[in-house]
């Protein structure tokens, strides 16, 4: 079973290039991108990130190997 999480309580805590208004590849597009949030999951901060080809995007988090979708 697929473990998800809601994204009530995200926290904004940008990268530098997100302040720079950068991104970390030159489309935009790829399979482990950095996001500027990070979220609460057993009693840590984790960084958010984003798969992203076309038009779709998936957040997730990566706790103890295991990839935690984000509704």
């Amino acid at each position: 079973m697929t473990k998800h999480l809601d994204s009530d309580n995200m926290v904004y805590a940008p990268l530098w290039w997100h302040k720079e208004g950068l991104s970390q590849t030159a489309t935009g597009y790829g399979a482990k991108l950095t996001t500027a949030w990070k979220i609460p999951f057993a009693g840590r901060l984790y960084r958010v990130y984003c798969t992203v080809f076309s038009n779709a995007g998936s957040h997730w988090i990566l706790a103890k190997g295991e990839k935690i979708f984000i509704r």
